[in-house]
């Protein structure tokens, strides 16, 4: 970008539990949340709000420019899902659905 311009974008993803299965109740919401908040702060972009359902995520950012919006969601999710394997709160691996909507 230019010295002096200015971009605001704002970038609302969804995305979903392998299976559509219900595995984010509030005890593990109280992690990943912040979690998800912490990794969009540190990619440059501005967390405005994390929050969803068991069974899906909702993201709302101001996005930065300097990365794509695949590029950011895949990293969102690749990190979390390793954050929430690493808790070993479910048997097996857990997973999120392949794609995103936004």
């Amino acid at each position: 970008m230019k010295p002096g311009s200015y971009t605001q974008i704002y970038i609302h993803y969804v995305f979903v539990v392998s299976h559509k299965t219900y595995l984010i109740h509030e005890k593990q919401q109280i992690e990943v949340y912040p979690f998800i908040a912490g990794l969009i702060k540190s990619m440059g972009h501005k967390s405005l709000a994390v929050n969803g359902m068991p069974d899906h995520i909702h993201v709302f950012i101001g996005f930065n420019p300097n990365k794509s919006p695949s590029e950011t969601i895949k990293e969102i999710k690749r990190a979390s899902t390793n954050f929430i394997n690493s808790k070993k709160w479910f048997q097996g691996n857990f997973s999120w659905q392949s794609g995103y909507g936004f």
